[in-house]
């Protein structure tokens, strides 16, 4: 399956290298993501990619660049967009989805790390240390926007930035970190019905400060005598099986390897994998139709 995996990934970027700004490089940029998403998809550091032995089974580009190179390269905004570009033709929207849920995946690092961008926070089981995942998925399974911050970086400021990215009408499903007025209204103004569970807890007054109506409707969505929002919001366990899937394959997300620290270098890692996982899916689904 890695090697149908691989075409898959390759001929995206073949697609997108051909339309796309070539500039005064010796490698590509096309070849440069070529050759970090090699090294991604096999779990190995960049500059085992850049080493033609390496590409057994697979054709390598007509040459390598070199580590030093790759890393210059990887950090330009032209490498990142072109990374942008090929999610985008790997899972392009059959629809909109109605249905949308936010949540935050923790990326664990060592404590005794020396990172200098990474931070304690919270995480799975109590405090760790590192970056987190913050993403919304649409009811269909594609993700709609994600971003990448150290661990403690608030999910209520990351979920305001997050919400200018989706489009068409629906509902946002959410825990309780996500309970603030400030991002109900953010979601309301693109589109969104956030509903989340109370911070403090369910049945509580919500004293004489004043709320966002968007707040006080998700409440009553939830808190109300109607089952819909309550039976909405069971969806929202819906996310951890995406999560899962992000990471339950041969070249998923697993875990941050000891190559993959500084915040510039977490964020092209997910990336990558992010990539992997919608050429995956192309690659199962016409099995399972």
């Amino acid at each position: 399956m890695e090697r149908e995996l691989w075409k898959i990934v390759s001929d995206i970027i073949t697609a997108v290298d051909h339309g796309f700004l070539i500039g005064r490089y010796e490698h590509s940029v096309g070849r440069v993501v070529r050759v970090y998403l090699w090294a991604a998809l096999n779990d190995r550091p960049t500059y085992w990619a850049c080493r033609r032995e390496n590409w057994r089974g697979v054709r390598p580009p007509a040459s390598l660049p070199d580590q030093s190179r790759m890393s210059r390269r990887l950090r330009q905004k032209d490498t990142q967009e072109f990374l942008a570009e090929v999610f985008r033709r790997l899972d392009r929207p059959e629809h909109l989805d109605l249905l949308k849920i936010i949540d935050g995946k923790p990326l664990p690092i060592s404590r005794h790390s020396e990172d200098p961008d990474a931070t304690f926070g919270r995480g799975a089981g109590g405090l760790n240390k590192g970056y987190k995942l913050h993403a919304i998925y649409g009811q269909s399974g594609r993700l709609l926007a994600w971003q990448v911050h150290p661990m403690n970086v608030d999910e209520r400021k990351v979920g305001a930035e997050l919400v200018k990215e989706l489009t068409g009408d629906g509902y946002l499903l959410a825990d309780s970190n996500y309970d603030s007025n400030t991002l109900y209204t953010a979601s309301h103004e693109y589109g969104q019905q956030l509903v989340a569970a109370r911070r403090f807890g369910s049945g509580r007054r919500l004293g004489h400060r004043s709320h966002a109506p968007q707040r006080l409707r998700g409440i009553a969505l939830l808190e109300g005598p109607s089952d819909f929002g309550r039976a909405l919001y069971k969806q929202r366990r819906h996310i951890e099986t995406r999560f899962g899937n992000l990471c339950s394959f041969g070249g998923g997300l697993t875990c941050l390897p000891p190559w993959v620290r500084t915040l510039q270098r977490v964020r092209l890692f997910v990336a990558a994998k992010i990539i992997i996982r919608a050429a995956r899916n192309r690659l199962i689904q016409p099995r399972a139709a």
